[in-house]
């Protein structure tokens, strides 16, 4: 719809042309994205184990920077695929490509604030629990002045 629109219009070509360029530059950022902050992950983890031996959560923090890289790209590679769609194939075919993408992707992207923080997307994050009935007063009952 949005292509006939604008190859209705003198140089609307030239528009399109730009519009893949654009999707296409949005794809190659969201892959660069991820493999640069693996290879950035990789090299701070390395460095930890060599400099900081005894430090026990590398695992951990390099997991979590690794799921971060990965959902950055997704969401970037999600919003390429909107504009692709959108602007250049918007046919019954392409909307239904592009919304399964997109539930793979989210369902990936569960997956990895699940795997990161061990909670599902939609609950808060954990809080601290509230001091139990009594803390924070005197030996009295009162409340410490």
């Amino acid at each position: 719809m949005l292509r006939n629109l604008i190859a209705g219009v003198p140089d609307g070509h030239i528009v399109l042309t730009w519009i893949e360029y654009a999707a296409l530059a949005i794809e190659v950022l969201a892959v660069v994205i991820i493999v640069v902050t693996i290879f950035i992950g990789m090299a701070r983890y390395s460095l930890k184990s060599i400099l900081r031996p005894e430090e026990e959560n590398r695992y951990q923090e390099l997991k979590v920077h690794l799921g971060k890289s990965v959902l950055l790209g997704l969401e970037i590679l999600v919003a390429a695929d909107i504009v692709r769609t959108v602007a250049l194939e918007a046919t019954l075919q392409s909307v239904a490509v592009l919304g399964l993408l997109v539930l793979i992707r989210t369902f990936l992207s569960w997956a990895l604030v699940i795997e990161i923080e061990g909670r599902w997307p939609w609950q808060s994050p954990h809080r601290e629990e509230p001091a139990p009935h009594g803390a924070g007063r005197g030996n009295d009952g009162e409340k410490g002045r």
